[in-house]
């Protein structure tokens, strides 16, 4: 009976908390972000595609140690468990899938193994579109 009473005294407790006071009359919010100064409700359009360069065309770095870019999507899992980049870019499959495979400064023995502070590549490794906007203005300079 006592454990009927606590969950009754708890559902109550939840149920009065839950309901929240809408009005339907409030103005939209105005916020200053990357996609200029537009009220929350409004729609921007998508932006373009991305085109990446072709393949085989390595793109250029802007500095020297500077991590490559990676000239295609970087949308592959990574995982404790599994490293999607190492499908193409491990020592024993990138020769076969035409890749670079991973920099001998990543790895800690003779068999291309992965050392731990390299195996999650987006940490330094990002991919660069040749149409996307820059999302911030960029006076860099490697002069």
């Amino acid at each position: 009976m006592r454990k009927i009473l606590t969950l009754t005294a708890l559902l109550v407790a939840i149920t009065g908390c839950s309901g929240q006071q809408t009005d339907t009359n409030v103005a939209p919010v105005n916020i200053q972000s990357l996609a200029r100064n537009m009220a929350i409700t409004d729609i921007r359009p998508a932006d373009a595609m991305a085109i990446y360069p072709n393949r085989g065309s390595a793109i250029e770095r802007s500095f020297s140690e500077q991590p490559p870019l990676i000239p295609h999507k970087d949308d592959y899992k990574i995982t404790l468990d599994k490293n999607g980049c190492l499908s193409c870019h491990s020592w024993d499959k990138a020769k076969r899938m035409k890749a670079t495979p991973v920099a001998k400064s990543h790895v800690i023995d003779d068999k291309g193994t992965v050392n731990g502070h390299n195996y999650f590549c987006t940490q330094c490794h990002v991919a660069q579109a040749e149409n996307k906007q820059p999302l911030v203005e960029n006076q860099f300079s490697d002069k």
